[in-house]
């Protein structure tokens, strides 16, 4: 798969995930609801765009603990909780940008 598939693929899913928050807040008319419609856009893309980094986070870092658990295979103990930890800060991230997401959803 080429890279412009892929950058193509990951702009239709973030589309996907943005459209109900874009037609939630397209209810209603006037100025107000313009900032509406870019908060609830800065909502959907935020969320998808954390998801998508801290899954591709998450993909490498086991990837890697499994390669040197592969290719030694003593190391497991001591690969196991610095790998647990990696992953458990790159899903905090993800976390976080939920709660920002909720938050600029709050000021709709």
């Amino acid at each position: 798969m080429t890279s412009m598939r892929k950058w193509f693929g990951l702009v239709v899913v973030m589309m996907i995930v943005c459209l109900p928050a874009l037609a939630s807040a397209a209810e209603g008319g006037g100025a107000g609801d313009e900032a509406k419609k870019w908060i609830a856009l800065a909502a959907g893309l935020g969320i998808a765009i954390a998801s998508f980094g801290g899954a591709l986070g998450q993909g490498r870092a086991a990837a890697a603990a499994l390669d040197g658990i592969a290719r030694n295979p003593g190391a497991a103990g001591k690969l196991f909780v610095p790998m647990i930890l990696g992953l458990a800060l790159i899903e905090s991230l993800v976390i976080y940008s939920l709660i920002i997401s909720f938050s600029l959803i709050g000021k709709m």
